[in-house]
């Protein structure tokens, strides 16, 4: 207990300094919501990995998808590497950049109001915003309290306002460079934290190559492969297809969710990007594989009673704590920590990105002659108000509070991925086809909560994403177009001439460029 302690005290300790030591970032609205633009590859990267993978990843789909699926939940993990962290960084991260600091842009909907010359797309997209950051960050809080209630036996309540206190006070002192060094330390702890523990678990069940062997006699249970034996080791597992929604939607979803897509409005300049998709991808291999992995061995748990409801439902929850609980105690102390660093950093890259899109994009509109120190103040008020709503949700959780990420993620991602990608790509798209995939984002998700016609949130998210990347160019053809000067103006950015040293660029014809001079 003592062990845990103090690494819970000194964890906590780092947070605050960081904050205390970035204030000098936030003297304005610029510095506090994207830290100058100036972070670097290692900051940025590991912001962008440590905001996608939050505790509902470790505690909760890990182990939902672990048991349904066995070993091959492991390609939801390949996915989020290849597809939402490389190929993400590769085709959106430079666009991203230039294209939001040529029209001044720092949020998602501010990049929707300028680009498609619309100041009610913009307000629609940050009404959009908070209406489902809250809940995204409410389900943040899930993964913790059985973790603790194991650990340090804390009430779940505790647990809950006491990480979302710290969590308030540094991103208040020191804005999104608070966030992105604090994202940094945690992203370590969580490298380091998801090796141990896979490497321990295996070890508690006889090494791999018998938990393995053991995993695979236990027969299916889902239609698909009902009775069939070694489904859980197979290639593609007992349900490939419900397998591919999830990787459709925690991969490709990133493209789409304003947390995500802002950390690449702050890269500082080109070797950033290069070196952050390498470090990224690098990081998501590690941690999604490393809890998916985790994860497909959830079966082997199935005989432990404190997985079951009294109906004999699965507490899909409470199974990683329970695969958890047998480990040393300085493990598990180690386990409290990364789940901590996995949430806070979540949840801060959440509040940040929600009190900037009203501020900026809501309260700024009305009025609009706001002072640049008032609107600083509105953004850390703000931010108080978000992080106390999320806890009220967390404390007093609907029904549904299991399946709040897959719904948020499906109505952020149905809503914004296809415009922001056809918008930074395609001088063609209209703002009725954006329109329409608002609609079509919010619309879907909404009544697939009331009427459940797509009986898988996650499934309902997915398709919500590809039906708005078919409809943004059919719409586009029979809309009206934008005015082409307006346009070419958004795509200036991308013709600016640079000038790079020759160790950061190769020409095809280097001895014509030299004499040319």
């Amino acid at each position: 207990m003592i062990a845990k302690i103090v690494l819970l005290i000194l964890f906590f300790a780092v947070m605050i300094t960081i904050g205390v030591m970035t204030r000098k970032k936030t003297k304005d609205v610029e510095g506090f919501v994207l830290g100058g633009r100036t972070a670097g590859p290692w900051l940025t990267a590991f912001g962008y990995g440590t905001s996608y993978f939050s505790a509902v990843v470790f505690v909760g789909y890990a182990g939902q998808f672990g048991y349904k699926y066995g070993m091959s939940a492991t390609w939801v993990g390949i996915g989020n590497a290849v597809l939402g962290s490389l190929l993400a960084w590769m085709v959106l991260g430079r666009r991203t950049r230039v294209m939001t600091k040529h029209m001044d842009s720092r949020t998602m909907p501010d990049f929707f109001g300028k680009r498609f010359d619309s100041n009610a797309l913009k307000v629609t997209a940050a009404l959009i915003s908070f209406l489902f950051l809250i809940p995204y960050t409410s389900s943040v809080y899930n993964g913790l309290s059985r973790l603790f209630g194991m650990a340090f036996d804390v009430p779940y309540k505790v647990c809950v306002v006491v990480m979302a206190a710290l969590t308030c006070v540094y991103v208040i002192l020191g804005g999104y460079m608070a966030t992105v060094v604090n994202d940094f330390v945690q992203g370590i702890i969580m490298l380091f934290g998801i090796s141990t523990v896979v490497l321990a678990v295996l070890n508690s069940n006889g090494g791999f190559l018998n938990a393995l062997t053991t995993l695979s006699q236990y027969e299916s249970d889902l239609p698909v492969t009902q009775g069939m034996q070694g489904a859980f080791i197979s290639f593609f597992g007992p349900d490939p297809l419900n397998l591919l929604g999830v990787v459709v939607l925690t991969s490709l979803g990133t493209w789409g969710l304003p947390q995500m897509v802002g950390k690449f409005y702050a890269i500082k300049d080109e070797r950033s990007i290069k070196a952050g998709t390498v470090i990224s991808t690098f990081f998501a291999v590690v941690v999604a594989g490393g809890c998916y992995f985790l994860g497909g061995f959830a079966r082997l748990y199935s005989s432990n009673p404190a997985i079951y409801k009294e109906d004999g439902s699965v507490i899909y929850d409470a199974i990683v704590p329970e695969m958890l609980a047998t480990l040393p105690d300085v493990l598990i102390g180690i386990v409290i920590v990364l789940v901590l660093s996995a949430s806070m950093s979540t949840l801060s890259s959440l509040v940040l990105t929600s009190s900037s899109s009203v501020t900026l994009d809501l309260i700024s509109h009305v009025k609009k002659d706001l002072e640049e120190k008032s609107q600083l103040l509105i953004m850390r008020v703000l931010l108080v108000v978000f992080i106390i709503l999320s806890v009220v949700i967390a404390l007093n959780p609907p029904t549904f509070i299991a399946q709040l990420m897959g719904y948020s993620w499906g109505a952020l991602a149905g809503s914004f991925l296809a415009p922001f990608l056809y918008g930074l790509y395609w001088k063609k798209t209209t703002p009725a086809a954006v329109w329409a995939c608002f609609i079509s984002g919010v619309g879907i998700t909404v009544s697939n909560m009331l009427l459940h016609y797509i009986k898988s949130p996650i499934n309902a998210g997915a398709f919500t994403m590809l039906a708005g990347l078919v409809l943004i160019p059919v719409v586009s053809l029979i809309t009206p177009k934008m005015d082409d000067a307006k346009v070419d103006q958004c795509f200036a950015g991308y013709s600016d001439k640079v000038v790079v040293e020759r160790r950061y660029s190769l020409e095809e014809n280097e001895d014509e460029a030299e004499e040319s001079r």
